[in-house]
C-alpha cells in the first residue's frame, strides 16, 4: 500500500485552483482576511513586539515581511512571527472535531514563502488551500485524542499544514513529499501546560510548528530523508502523540473529495472556541431578561468531559483567572463577563478587566455539570442555566457555534472584524486597500503587492 505521505503529496502537487469549488475559494479568502486582521492587531501588543524582535534577531535574507512592521527576514523566521501574531489573541478560525486553527499556520506560511519566491496571488491561494486541507485532515484522523494526552492539536498538526503550503510553492517533487512529511513528524511539538498558569506558549504554537514545516520542506528539497510511513508507522505520528487508539486514516484519503474549509468557524470573541456557544447563550439571556448579576444565585452549564480540564478545572482557579491570557480559557470568567458587561471584545481580556469585582463576584457562582450525551468534539454546543435568587430559572441552549458551517457569519461581518483589528496597526486608507487587494487575490501578479500594504506607513491604493 502506498504510504499516506505520498498520497497527500500527490494531492498537493496536483491541486489547481480551477478544480476547487468556488465556495471553498471564497471561504478561504475570508479566512485569510480574518487571519491578517488578527495578526495586525497582535502586532501592536506586548507579545507581538517580542516575537517581532526575535524574528528580526534570527534574521536571514530579507525575503518575507513580518506583519505590522518594516522588517523583512528569511521566510521560515517570518512564519514564526506571523503565525504567533495570527494566533496570539485566540481570535482566529477553528475547525470543530479536529480542534485546529488553520489560518495562523497555512495562510501565514503561504504568505511568507509566496513573498520569498515572488509567487502570484493564485499560487499563494492554492498553497494556502492545500495547507489548510492537510492540517484539517491530519487533525480529523484523531479527534480529541491529542488533547486527552496533553498535546495542543494545532501545534502538532501545523507542521504538516505548514509543509504542505511551503512545499507547494517550493515545487517539491513527488519523491520529496514523503521525506518532507517524514521530517515533520520529528518537528511537531506543543503541550497544554499553559492552562495551569495562563502563560503564553499557546500563542507561539502555530508559528513555531509551521516554521518546522518550512524547514522540513527545505531539507527534503536538498535530499534529506524522512520516514515515509510517518503517519501510519508503528512509531509514527499518531501512535506517538495519540497513543494506542483506533484512527480514522481514511480521512487522509478524502483530500480533494471532501473539503474542510467550508466547515471552518470564525470567532466573534477573542477566546477559546469551545466557550463561544456558552457565551452566546449568556448574551441572549442578558438581552432577553436583563438579570441583575447580584440577584443571580448560580449559573450552571452542561458540558462534555473533554473540555473540562481546559476550561473548567481547577474550578476555583478558573473562577478567578491569574492572567488576561488565562481568562481566555476560563468559562466561568467568559460567561460572567458576558452577563455583567454584555460584550466580550479585546477590552474584556485585559489585566484590568480580569480584576473587575462585579465579574469576579459572578464568576465564582458559575459551575458545570457533566453531560455524556453532548457530541464533543464533533460539535461545540452551549447549555446555560441561570438560577435567580427568587427561584426563577432562565435557560438557553445553542447546538452549534455561531460563525460555523451551520450558522455562518455574513461576509460583511468578517470584513468589519478585519477593519476593527487592522485599524489598530494601520491607517484607514491602508486597511481598505489591503481589504480590496485580498478580495481579488487570485488576480494579483505578485503577492508582494499585498505584503507592501501590511507595512505601517506604506500608503497604497486598491489597485496594483
Amino acid at each position: 500500500m502506498e504510504p499516506y505521505s505520498q498520497a497527500i503529496g500527490r494531492f498537493i502537487g496536483g491541486l489547481k485552483l480551477d478544480d476547487v469549488p468556488s465556495a471553498v475559494v471564497e471561504k478561504a479568502k475570508l479566512v485569510f482576511l480574518d487571519t491578517l486582521g488578527v495578526a495586525l492587531a497582535s502586532s501592536t501588543m506586548d507579545f507581538g513586539a517580542m516575537v517581532t524582535r526575535v524574528a528580526q534577531k534570527l534574521g536571514g535574507a530579507p525575503q518575507s515581511t513580518v506583519i505590522g512592521s518594516k522588517n523583512k527576514v528569511a521566510a521560515a523566521n517570518a512564519v514564526i512571527a506571523n503565525g504567533t501574531l495570527a494566533h496570539g489573541l485566540d481570535y482566529d478560525d477553528t475547525l470543530e472535531e479536529a480542534i485546529v486553527h488553520t489560518g495562523s499556520c497555512a495562510w501565514m506560511t503561504a504568505l511568507a514563502v509566496g513573498e520569498e519566491v515572488n509567487a502570484n496571488g493564485r499560487a499563494v491561494l492554492e498553497a494556502a488551500i492545500a495547507g489548510t486541507e492537510v492540517l484539517c485532515k491530519v487533525g480529523l484522523v484523531a479527534p480529541g485524542k491529542f488533547h486527552a494526552r496533553g498535546f495542543h492539536p494545532t501545534a502538532i498538526c501545523s507542521t504538516f499544514g505548514g509543509a504542505a503550503a511551503a512545499g507547494k510553492l517550493y515545487g517539491l517533487t513527488p519523491a520529496q513529499w514523503g521525506d518532507a512529511f517524514g521530517l515533520c513528524g520529528s518537528q511537531s511539538s506543543g503541550i497544554i501546560e499553559y492552562l495551569a498558569d495562563g502563560t503564553w506558549t499557546k500563542r507561539l504554537h502555530p508559528g513555531w510548528s509551521a516554521h518546522g514545516g518550512v524547514i522540513a520542506t527545505l531539507l527534503a528539497h536538498e535530499g534529506f530523508r524522512g520516514p515515509g510511513k510517518v503517519f501510519e508507522g508503528t512509531h509514527g505520528f499518531f501512535h506517538a502523540f495519540g497513543g494506542e487508539n483506533d484512527y480514522r486514516f481514511e480521512k487522509l484519503t478524502e483530500l480533494g473529495k471532501e473539503w474542510e474549509i467550508p466547515r471552518l468557524t470564525f470567532k466573534s470573541y477573542p477566546c477559546g472556541s469551545i466557550s463561544h456557544p456558552y457565551m452566546d447563550c449568556a448574551l441572549r439571556l442578558r438581552e432577553k431578561f436583563s438579570p441583575a448579576p447580584e440577584k443571580i444565585a448560580e449559573v450552571v452549564c452542561r458540558t462534555a468531559e473533554g473540555p473540562v480540564h481546559r476550561l473548567w478545572e481547577p474550578l476555583a482557579d478558573k473562577q478567578k483567572p491569574v492572567s488576561s491570557y488565562g481568562a481566555k480559557f476560563s468559562l466561568p470568567y467568559s460567561i460572567a463577563v458576558m452577563l455583567v458587561r454584555g460584550r466580550a471584545g479585546l477590552d474584556e481580556f485585559t489585566e484590568a478587566a480580569i480584576h473587575d469585582p462585579a465579574v469576579l463576584d459572578l464568576a465564582r457562582r458559575v459551575r458545570y455539570e457533566l453531560d455524556p450525551t453532548i457530541d464533543y468534539p464533533r460539535h461545540f454546543s452551549g447549555h446555560v442555566k441561570v438560577f435567580m435568587n427568587d427561584g426563577s430559572l432562565l435557560e438557553e441552549n445553542q447546538p452549534h457555534p455561531r460563525g460555523g458551517f451551520e450558522d455562518p457569519l455574513p461576509s460583511a461581518d468578517i470584513e468589519e472584524k478585519f477593519r476593527a483589528n487592522a485599524r489598530l496597526a494601520l491607517p484607514t486608507d491602508q486597511v481598505e486597500a489591503a481589504l480590496e487587494t485580498i478580495k481579488r487575490l487570485e488576480q494579483l501578479p505578485s503577492i508582494r503587492i499585498l505584503t507592501e500594504r501590511l507595512i505601517p506607513g506604506k500608503r497604497g491604493t486598491a489597485g496594483g
